[in-house]
């Protein structure tokens, strides 16, 4: 059954969602106990951001173990608890993957490390020779996308400065060599690990990356490669011999009864990323045009309109990497109307916690961030990273831990309560409606997956889309209220006007006429 084409996913930040022990961080006990507040919003699945063992200098997407579970966020023993009661509830589980890098600290970049140049140790990862003088130029002239240089040079056994190792982040994430043989075998078996224990489906981090050009040639412009944004370089992704790879997984995937699904980070133009899920690899790419967008009604029917060409489709407008839409769209009544937009077009739908709160970007003091993009390049991802708030008590960083507790790993803006789950703030009923709302009206095949849609946009900055003639999408994007299109009105993200009509950054669902 393919549960992936029109779920609805509630991804998870670990360290942020709840904290069981009291140290400040949250961890698996916290989510298995919370799990109650993702089933009663109505979500399908459960995607964990990383949580294997890991020296956490990039929050996880550094892993030394790939099949263990950090001590920060419990035991296997625990994963296999929260499986078990995600399960229990309905729910299914998406574990993350990072295929490709991994920390410095993982035993197979430590023998590296240790085994000199020209070892195949070595060529496991991407060791090269400096250039100019006693080769203390990096071997090319790629950027991180962290910001600065992609190379850090090591020291050797001997104590001389040696080779240098390509890393397109940290430099505590060296690459992974994927045109050595024993890297794919590696991960099928980190694959199977993880489905053996249950997981239903696996997302994969830098999906587009893995492989790099053959020889690591130097990019023409590396001032035009933007940071954040791995696509700048089309030397360091988006290489033909990456396909290969998923076909090689979906065959694992297809193997287990049910099969697993495989969902992939692939930060690409909607037409490149959708070589991702052609028949036999992928089966999702995430959809990051809305993420990018601006509040435009011309610009997100434009963006919509080329991802439906190519389904399926994972509509998302927050995630652990972007500022809240709150903050991101410039004011509360958008960030609703965006929910109420993705979830009302065929295809998945990705909620990021804290979404359904309507949770602004949080202001974290620049002595307090702890993104390792911050160093590099100014850029802070911890904004949209801030502890959830469960209470509208104080204590305990609003519920997020223990009353008593350490201080939570990032601070907790006063007055966040108000945005706590306890209070059930506007954001947090619409979710719950619109999402109970869909279900609904899927159940009773009203909405179908293969649904087509019809987009327009009228004056005063109304976008439209109809799927089907069967359920009618109106955002008010403009500046001003604008009437609706013909039908019975089903859901607004706000109170209609008076007179009936949609008021600015203002989204509904509407049953048109028969």
């Amino acid at each position: 059954m393919s549960w992936w084409r029109d779920a609805v996913v509630y991804q998870v930040y670990p360290r942020s969602f709840a904290d069981s022990d009291g140290d400040g961080v949250g961890d698996l006990a916290g989510i298995t106990a919370r799990l109650g507040h993702v089933a009663g919003l109505g979500a399908d699945a459960i995607w964990l951001t990383p949580f294997q063992a890991s020296p956490q200098a990039d929050h996880g997407y550094d892993v030394s173990d790939y099949c263990d579970v950090d001590p920060l966020f419990g035991d296997l023993a625990a994963f296999d608890t929260l499986v078990a009661e995600a399960h229990a509830r309905g729910l299914r589980v998406i574990a993350d993957l990072v295929p490709n890098h991994c920390s410095d600290r993982h035993p197979l970049f430590r023998a590296a490390l240790a085994a000199g140049a020209g070892s195949t140790e070595r060529a496991r990862f991407h060791f090269a020779d400096g250039r100019g003088p006693d080769g203390a130029e990096p071997p090319n002239n790629w950027p991180s996308v962290f910001g600065g240089p992609a190379w850090t040079r090591v020291t050797e056994p001997d104590g001389r400065p040696g080779q240098w190792y390509l890393h397109l982040y940290a430099p505590q994430q060296p690459d992974w060599n994927w045109r050595d043989p024993r890297t794919a075998p590696f991960f099928d078996d980190v694959l199977r690990f993880w489905f053996d224990r249950g997981v239903d489906g696996l997302r994969i981090d830098v999906a587009h990356g893995l492989f790099k050009a053959e020889g690591l040639p130097d990019l023409a412009d590396p001032a035009a490669v933007p940071p954040m944004r791995l696509r700048g370089n089309p030397l360091a992704c988006d290489q033909e011999e990456v396909h290969d790879v998923y076909r090689r997984w979906r065959r694992i995937a297809d193997s287990y009864d049910p099969p697993r699904a495989l969902i992939g980070e692939v930060n690409l133009d909607p037409e490149r990323a959708a070589r991702y899920v052609r028949p036999g690899e992928l089966h999702q790419a995430f959809a990051f045009a809305l993420v990018t967008a601006p509040w435009n009604a011309a610009r997100w029917r434009e963006a919509g309109t080329r991802l439906l060409a190519r389904p399926p489709v994972t509509w998302v407008v927050e995630n652990h990497d972007v500022a809240r839409t709150p903050t991101r769209y410039g004011n509360p009544a958008r960030a609703r109307a965006a929910v109420l937009t993705i979830l009302a077009l065929p295809g998945a739908a990705y909620l990021y916690q804290g979404q359904e709160l309507g949770l602004p970007e949080a202001d974290v003091p620049p002595a307090e961030r702890q993104d390792p993009a911050w160093t590099r390049s100014g850029m802070s991802r911890d904004g949209c990273r801030v502890p959830l708030p469960w209470r509208r008590d104080p204590a305990g960083a609003y519920g997020f831990s223990p009353t008593g507790s350490a201080p939570p790993w990032l601070p907790v803006p006063p007055g966040w309560g108000d945005f706590s789950v306890e209070a059930t703030p506007p954001a947090l009923v619409l979710c719950r409606a619109a999402v109970a709302l869909r279900h609904r009206l899927h159940e009773e095949g009203v909405l179908r997956t293969a649904d087509t849609v019809r987009w327009a946009v009228h004056d005063g900055g109304l976008l439209v889309a109809v799927r089907e003639n069967a359920l009618t999408l109106a955002v008010a994007m403009g500046d001003r209220p604008v009437p609706l299109p013909p039908g019975e009105v089903l859901l607004t993200s706000d109170p209609l006007t008076d007179d009936g009509l949609l008021p600015p950054d203002t989204a509904a669902w509407l049953r048109p006429p028969a």
